[in-house]
């Protein structure tokens, strides 16, 4: 499974805050479900995701020993529509302004496979 993540900020304040008690602003990370697996086997998201794991330190290198900050489902239950976005800023207690972060994502599909770990990409509260 190949994935993809796009991370955008927005200027509207967050309902999470950091470890001092102020609000952190949005900060949305854009998931883009695979639709093959590495071996180009087809995979319907839908059906075949469970869950996103998503990664987030400051060095920006991840491994397979590494937890996830957070676990998001892949499909939301009442619509049975993929999860498109995380806003990073629910993870909060483990963040702190002016740091640089990096965030990497896994998909997991319902057979416990797990895709390699997508391109880190950058931000900052």
């Amino acid at each position: 499974m190949v994935v993809l993540a796009i991370l955008s900020g927005c200027g509207g304040g967050g309902a999470s805050s950091s470890g001092d008690g102020t609000p952190l602003p949005a900060k949305i990370l854009s998931l883009a479900a695979p639709e093959s697996y590495t071996d180009s086997t087809s995979l319907n998201p839908v059906t075949d995701l469970n869950e996103y794991e998503i990664y987030v330190n400051e060095s920006g290198s991840f491994n397979n020993a590494d937890n996830p900050n957070a676990v998001v489902g892949a499909v939301d239950p009442q619509t049975h529509t993929l999860t498109t976005s995380f806003n990073l800023a629910n993870i909060s207690p483990y963040l702190s302004r002016g740091i640089v972060y990096r965030v990497s994502m896994r998909a997991v599909a319902v057979t416990g496979l797990k895709s390699d770990f997508s391109p880190t990409a950058s931000f900052s509260f």
